[in-house]
Parts: structure tokens; sequence; C-alpha cells
């Protein structure tokens, strides 16, 4: 049995495949400490972990039945014969001094390559040299086998939660058949069983809006007014939508989570608008240094949003859908850009924006693989939003590999077409990271953007410290207190008297 690709996965390849620019690749760079004696796990260690742990992850074995999207049907993921663990895991080392600077280089550089899509869609490096004695895994993967939410239960999954972890049982899930059974299941040819996967989903999606009229209705409603607001009222222009290449640059920008939690305490909102607030001040600031007037409506954020159920947390593929955000760029004052982006957000949520995009996703994939493609162009057009700004909450504990801490996480986003910039912020045991994507050629200024976004987030502690002293205390009480008068001897042997005769 071979398992077909969702069209929702099967459009970031036909992104990739619509234009040269566009790498649909996720991944990170995950940083630890020295093992306990001192030094960096080797390259045939690190080879022997993955495999004992891949039994759990069978997509990560398998590879596309067609190198391209598009046709009468979808690609399906199909066992690899020739799998080899070691084109998939490589070594490598950065020059001296191995700080930030020289690994953000070499990050942009290993963002950069596509996928062999003649291989199973993913590439692994032991990466040391850093400073301090630490090492990383670099890691990256096609969109369209993990998204973003996915990819950290991947990562859970890879790694360890104690120094000296017991051995993994390397068991595939129970939902999950092993291969012999497979060889046992009857099933129809792929041409028969796409045709019949776009049917099924067709007709499912009528009789449920039949069976349920009053979730149809709201989910049209959240779509006329997705199509209305994003779609008829395009995202406005900028130098950040210019045609990209394919090469790409990369940094990093570091905050604390309990910091922003107060932020947002003091301010009001979500943790992600203090992060998309930060973002919004970088933005301003990359553009007036270009000398660009920033757009008096905003510029247009596609943020994520994860729809993973409970049950599908080690499920691989994508579920999710997007909210698209203005966010206030040509706004001088940052507690107002900040307070008009805890609105816009809210408003949002409340108008079930999410939902009208899940909605668009689901009617286009209603479309057959062969006009698919128009459909996937259409969600991710410069016309619907200017950047990515994805936020993904990492794991609250500290994780180990071979005893060795897991100190921070480097999270990268792709880039689509004609989008020169993303933004990847990843949360993990207390630390958030900010990854800033960009395209080589055209953003030679990412520097730029950096010290903006770390510019937004110092303005951000500056407005939380100042409404935490503006704050009304509550006022001591001017009640008097009742005074409780010390009981006689007298007293305590009549009262005692009474209980006696009550009794």
């Amino acid at each position: 049995m071979t398992d077909p690709l969702s069209p929702l996965d099967a459009t970031f390849l036909e992104l990739e495949q619509m234009n040269d620019g566009a790498t649909m690749h996720i991944g990170g760079i995950m940083v630890f400490d020295p093992l306990p004696d001192g030094t960096v796990p080797t390259l045939d260690a690190v080879c022997t972990d993955i495999v004992s742990r891949l039994t759990l992850l069978r997509h990560y074995s398998q590879r596309l039945s067609s190198e391209r999207a598009g046709g009468l049907t979808w690609p399906r993921w199909r066992d690899d014969p020739q799998f080899d663990i070691r084109n998939h895991v490589q070594h490598a080392a950065l020059p001296a001094p191995g700080g930030d600077d020289e690994l953000c280089e070499w990050a942009g550089d290993f963002f950069s390559h596509r996928l062999d899509r003649t291989r199973p869609l993913w590439e692994m490096v032991l990466l040391e040299g850093l400073a301090d004695g630490r090492w990383a895994l670099a890691h990256r993967t096609h969109h369209c086998l993990v998204d973003g939410v996915g990819s950290v239960d991947v990562a859970q999954l890879m790694l360890d939660p104690a120094v000296s972890p017991s051995p993994s049982s390397a068991q595939p899930p129970a939902d999950q058949p092993s291969s012999r059974w497979q060889t046992l299941i009857p099933h129809s040819p792929d041409v028969l069983a796409d045709l019949a996967t776009t049917g099924v989903r067709a007709t499912t999606g009528s009789v449920h809006a039949a069976l349920h009229p009053r979730e149809t209705l709201e989910r049209s409603r959240s779509l006329a007014e997705l199509i209305v607001r994003d779609e008829l009222i395009a995202a406005p222009h900028t130098s950040l939508n210019l045609p990209t290449g394919a090469t790409r640059r990369f940094d990093i920008v570091r905050a604390s989570l309990p910091e922003l939690k107060a932020i947002k305490r003091a301010l009001g909102g979500s943790v992600n608008d203090v992060v998309l607030a930060a973002c919004t001040t970088g933005l301003r600031q990359l553009l007036l240094s270009r000398g660009e007037q920033p757009p008096p409506e905003g510029i247009r954020a596609m943020v994520p949003v994860n729809i993973r159920t409970a049950s599908q947390q080690l499920a691989l593929g994508n579920r999710i859908s997007s909210l698209f955000v203005e966010l206030p760029v040509a706004e001088p004052d940052a507690l107002t850009r900040v307070r008009s982006i805890v609105e816009r957000t809210s408003s949002l949520k409340a108008s079930g924006a999410a939902l009208g995009a899940a909605t668009m996703i689901d009617l286009a994939a209603l479309a057959p693989p062969l006009l698919h493609a128009l459909a996937a162009r259409a969600l991710y057009a410069t016309r619907l939003f200017n950047l990515t700004i994805t936020n993904v909450p990492g794991p609250r504990i500290p994780l180990y590999a071979f005893g060795a801490e897991l100190r921070e996480i480097h999270p990268m986003v792709p880039l689509a077409a004609e989008h020169a910039v993303g933004v990847a912020v990843m949360s993990y045991n207390g630390g958030v990271v900010l990854g800033l994507s960009a395209d080589r050629d055209s953003t030679s200024d990412l520097g730029v953007l950096t010290a903006g976004v770390q510019e937004g987030f110092a303005e951000l502690r500056l407005l939380s410290s100042e409404a935490q002293k503006s704050s009304p205390k509550p006022e001591p009480s001017t009640k008097p207190k009742a005074t409780t008068k010390p009981e006689s001897k007298s007293s305590r042997t009549a009262a005692a008297s009474r209980a006696s005769g009550a009794s």
C-alpha cells in the first residue's frame, strides 16, 4: 500500500515547479552543548541513532512516485529500495571562531539548495566547530512531508527528555501496519485510487454540507469575508515582493519567553502579537532605510495557524490554515502599532478568518491534480500576502542528544516566489529564537531588519515597564480594623460552665 499526498501537501511541490526562486523546505538548526566528555558525537553515532528511530517515521525512508506534481494523479509515497542513511546525514564544520555570524552564513547556504526529489525528501548535517565546543544538527525537510508543528513533533521524537535515555523500542505506531501486512492488503491501481479519492472528497463534502447546514453557513460566511477582505483588496506592492532567486541569507534574533509574556500582560494581546509588533518595527525600518514610503494600509503577513488535533500529533503532512494580518508599518508610534495589531488579530479570530482560509484550501483540494497548480498559485500569490511570519511553540522542557543538552533552535521558513523575506519563530525551554530568511540577491540589507526587530523588542520592554509603573496600585483599606479584647479568666470559666450545661 502507498499513501497519496494530500492536495495541500502537493501544493508545496507545485510552488517549486512554477518558479525557480521558490524553495519549499522547512528546517532549523539545533544547537547542543558538548557531550559530557567535552567532545561531539561522531557521524556514525548520529546515523545509527537516526536509523533506530526511523521506523516511527515511515515517509522518511520513502520517496515520491513521481518527481513532479500536477499530472493526472497525486504523487504517492513509496518505499525507497535504495534508501541509504548516508545520503541524508552529512558532516560539516564551521570556520573559526564559530559564532553567530559564521553559523548564519553557513545556514544561508545550507537552506539555499533544493532537496533531491529522487530520494526521501529530507537532509541533516552534523555541524561542529561552534564556539565554546558546541555542535549542531542542521536539518531541512520538504514542506510536502511535514508542516512546522509536525516538524517539532518529529524533532522531539528524535531527541530525549533525559540525559541518559532508555534504549529506544523503535516500533511502528499501532495505526501503521508493518510492511509485511501492507503487501497482503489489496488496493486499487494508483490512477483509479486517486480518481476515487477526488470523487469521494467531493461527495463527502456535499453530504457533510447537507447534514451540517449551520457549519456550512459559517464556513461560507467566513470564506466570503476572506475573499472580500484579502482577495479583492490586494496586499500592497513593496520591495519585499520582487523576483527572487534560489539562494538565501539567514539571521537570528533571540528573546526571552517569560519576558514576552510579561509584555503581553502589560500591553494586552498574546505572545504572538508581541512578536508581530517587534517584526513590524523591523519591517518599517527596512522600508524606510530603502527610501520607501511604508504603505498606509500596512503590509500583510500570512500567519499560519495549526489545526492539528491531539490524535494527529505525530502525523506527517500538513494541517494548517492561515490568518492574514495587516502590520501597521506606516505608524511611527510603537504603542499605537502594538495596539493596532492586538485589535486586528482579535477581530480576525472572532470573525473566523482561519476557517475561511481553511475553506479556501478545502475548495482548492476538490480540483483534479492537473488544475490544482492554478489554485496553489493563487493561495501563495503576492496579491494575497507580502510575507510569512510563523510562530511554532516548541518543547517546554530541556531535551538531549547523546547526553548533551539542546540549548536553542534556529527555525527557518520557506520562501515562495517573489516573497523575499520570511520570519520563523520557535520557542524552546523558556527561550525564543526568530529565524529571518531572505532572498540573497534582493535583500543584501537583511541586517537592517535584524537590528530593527531587536529594537522592536527593546521598545516593547520599555512600554511594558512604563505601563506597569503607571498602572494604579490597590489603595489601602480605610475601614477600621475590628479589635478583639483578650478574654478574661472569668469569661472563660462562664463559657465553660454554659457549654457543660448544654451538653
